[in-house]
């Protein structure tokens, strides 16, 4: 006695349709996503605000020496949050327009401290209304209390 086998086919139409299920990671739900499209908004008010050629790299080592007064380069790039490589271009960029300026320190005759130069000062001071401005302007959608909170949680994260 032979068997038959007998092979089903089910035609695309009689499927069951298959809800499709939730991905586990959603890309506009994730921290590091949500901060880039941030940080895109920011850059763009930054760069049509700040009224001088500065990128935001620039006006922070600026702003940081306004605070700090002359330091090395690495405790720049540290007050900064900026790798060696990146201070370093960027020290290297503002000194070729004037702003910086490097001296050895007198502590330590290997180091070099870098200063704002009297332009560098001039510069810094009349850029910070306007970086004061794009701050505000990065937080608008956001009222006095969302903005303190936000600023909280963040510097929690650093």
């Amino acid at each position: 006695m032979t068997r038959s086998v007998s092979l089903k086919t089910t035609s695309p139409s009689l499927k069951k349709s298959v809800k499709p299920t939730r991905p586990l990671y959603i890309l506009d739900d994730q921290i590091g996503f949500i901060l880039r499209q941030v940080w895109q908004r920011h850059t763009t008010i930054f760069a049509r605000d700040i009224g001088i050629n500065l990128t935001p790299t620039q006006w922070a080592a600026l702003a940081k020496l306004t605070e700090t007064g002359p330091c090395s380069q690495n405790q720049l790039g540290r007050l900064t949050a900026m790798d060696v490589a990146t201070i370093k271009g960027v020290i290297d960029r503002l000194t070729a327009r004037g702003l910086t300026e490097t001296s050895p320190d007198p502590a330590d005759g290997r180091r070099l401290l870098v200063s704002l130069s009297r332009a560098g000062h001039q510069t810094a001071e009349k850029a910070a209304p306007n970086a004061l401005a794009i701050s505000r302007e990065t937080l608008a959608p956001l009222d006095a209390k969302e903005r303190e909170t936000l600023v909280a949680l963040l510097n929690r994260l650093r």
